[in-house]
């Protein structure tokens, strides 16, 4: 008897296409519950996390009383952030700074100097400097919140009662514990 019959079974019995989808089968079940990746998994048992912090500029914020925003935003002490359209959680506010707005103004010996911007129109515009912090999981490639790696030059967006703005990351590091 031929290992191989006319029809393309084996011994006679079992076609040669049942056997390869049998083996492709095992294969993709062997290899969901017995060799699990490092990414991806819901549990991510063994994740390198820590507590950073993120620090946010914000240019020309448009707000009727900056300081009374400012104070506002202060005492909230936690924000909902918003990373590439997917919302992440509510992080802490460590710290806001208001950044004084200047203008270059040429001097006589030829050297510019950065001094308060004097025009009426700029008052209800201001530059912010915040400090978010939150726990990331510490990957090769960076810090990832949820989902999303955040560095350097990402735009987070953040959401509260009163406000919705945009805020470029300027600084993310790990905070010593």
């Amino acid at each position: 008897m031929a290992l191989l019959d006319s029809k393309g079974r084996l011994f006679g019995k079992i076609s040669v296409l049942d056997v390869g989808a049998i083996a492709i089968v095992l294969a993709v079940i062997i290899g969901i519950f017995f060799l699990p990746g490092n990414s991806g998994s819901v549990a991510q048992i063994g994740a390198n996390v820590k507590t950073v912090e993120v620090e946010l500029l914000v240019r020309g914020l448009s707000v009727k009383n900056p300081d009374r925003f400012v104070q506002e935003f202060r005492d909230s002490e936690t924000t909902s952030v918003v990373i590439r359209n997917q919302p992440f959680a509510n992080i802490g506010i460590k710290s806001i700074e208001r950044l004084p707005r200047t203008t270059p103004v040429p001097q006589p010996d030829g050297t510019v100097e950065a001094l308060p911007d004097p025009r009426p129109e700029v008052e209800d515009i201001t530059d912010l400097k915040i400090i978010l912090t939150s726990d990331a999981e510490l990957t090769d490639n960076g810090f990832v919140f949820g989902n999303n790696k955040v560095k350097v030059g990402h735009t987070l967006r953040l959401e509260g009662y009163s406000y919705d703005f945009n805020g470029s990351v300027i600084d993310i590091r790990a905070v010593e514990e």
